[in-house]
């Protein structure tokens, strides 16, 4: 009896630090699109180096997730976990004060930097603490990243209004949700258990790199990110480009995260019960043809439908999560997985929201970058559907 309250306490504090990690995953990216443009005329920042704000998560992510199997195996996931919020933390609140384009883009870098760790381990968490709730507990820490992204993107410009119009006091504010989630992470850091401990490993590692359901996730991932990065860094310069308010901008901009709490939930419980997933796959790659093709069309003929469409294309990210934690065998397997398919994905997308942006420049307007991003729909949809059949690592 003393046991199963134990495990009962333990998987209720691995549940807390997993939703509590979870509300920092995007909102110190989604707090920048609304007072995107007060920052450019801050700091004297051109539209094509915007852009490159808005690839500076992907970079990130790419590059330091690929470390994050090492080091949880030597230090433990959550001790990994505590780290990247710590640095998560150290760069909300410094970035908004550095008086610079170079030193915001490097401070952003160490925030994100945290965030590309806790990103690659948590699914491994939820595949070894919740082994037969995958899909619902991933459904719910994507509601939780949601939440988060959602009020980032809604509340940044009137707290930015409360604050007398200060964009630097809108934006490091944020720091006190990763201030909120490193409690729950020292306690598992310091604890014996299966989070706190070094990363559980397979006796013969699995070379995920070989195996084609790897490659279909990490270009699945890619695709859905690029869409992501390009709908947070643009999606409310191209609403105010139309004549929209930058309070209605950033409502709407809002609303493509506000669906994503419902969706997540229920669309990674519902796929974590399907032998296969490539057919939500399809579905929401037709959702995102429809959005890119809308705003293409007019932004402000029907902005509140292509946000909705928009939207629900941003459940591809859950969808990604609960894929990279049924095709695992092992908690272990996950992690490397998990990796793999992120820091690949996210090397693909690195180009996207740069290219928008150097297109937008060079054309004058936003027509192009839309086609384009319609036509990254189709190689989304079918690395989806591959990604998506019944297989193992």
């Amino acid at each position: 009896m003393v046991i199963d309250e134990k495990t009962r306490t333990g998987g209720l504090l691995a549940l807390v630090a997993l939703l509590l990690a979870a509300v920092n995953l995007r909102l110190a990216v989604t707090s920048i699109g609304p007072v995107l443009t007060e920052i450019r005329d801050g700091l004297g920042m051109s539209a094509t180096v915007a852009g490159l704000l808005t690839s500076v998560p992907v970079l990130c992510f790419a590059s330091i997730g690929l470390a994050a199997p090492r080091l949880a195996q030597r230090l433990g996931a959550a001790r990994v976990i505590l780290i990247g919020l710590a640095l998560l933390t150290l760069g909300l609140v410094i970035r908004p004060y550095t008086g610079g384009s170079v030193l915001f883009l490097l401070f952003s870098a160490v925030a994100l930097a945290g965030i590309a760790v806790v990103n690659v381990l948590l699914p491994s968490i939820v595949k070894e603490r919740f082994p037969d709730r995958v899909g619902t507990v991933t459904g719910l820490y994507s509601v939780a990243l949601n939440i988060g992204a959602t009020t980032a993107a809604a509340a940044t410009v009137p707290i930015t209004d409360a604050f007398g119009g200060d964009w630097r006091l809108g934006l490091a504010c944020w720091s006190l949700a990763a201030v909120v989630a490193l409690p729950p992470w020292l306690l598992l850091a310091r604890s014996r258990g299966v989070a706190g401990g070094p990363a559980s490993s397979d006796h013969a590692a699995v070379r995920v790199s070989r195996h084609p359901v790897a490659w279909a996730l990490a270009v699945y991932f890619g695709m859905q990110s690029t869409s992501a990065y390009v709908i947070i860094g643009w999606l409310p310069e191209i609403y105010r480009d139309a004549g929209l308010s930058p309070s209605l901008a950033g409502v709407l901009f809002a609303v493509t995260s506000l669906l994503g709490v419902p969706l997540s939930f229920l669309l990674s419980a519902y796929a974590g019960r399907l032998r296969s997933q490539s057919g939500i796959a399809l579905v929401l790659g037709l959702f995102g043809i429809a959005g890119w093709a809308g705003l293409w069309a007019s932004p402000a003929a029907a902005p509140w439908l292509w946000a909705v469409l928009l939207g629900v294309v941003n459940a591809a990210f859950p969808l990604a999560l609960t894929m990279i934690a049924l095709r695992g065998r092992t908690p272990a397997t996950v992690v490397r997985l998990s990796a793999f398919a992120q820091s690949v994905g996210y090397l693909f997308a690195i180009p996207g929201p740069i290219l928008v942006g150097a297109l937008h420049d060079a054309s004058g307007g936003w027509r192009v970058p839309l086609a384009l991003m319609a036509v990254l729909m189709v190689p989304q949809i079918a690395a989806g559907m591959a990604a998506g059949r019944n297989r193992q690592i």
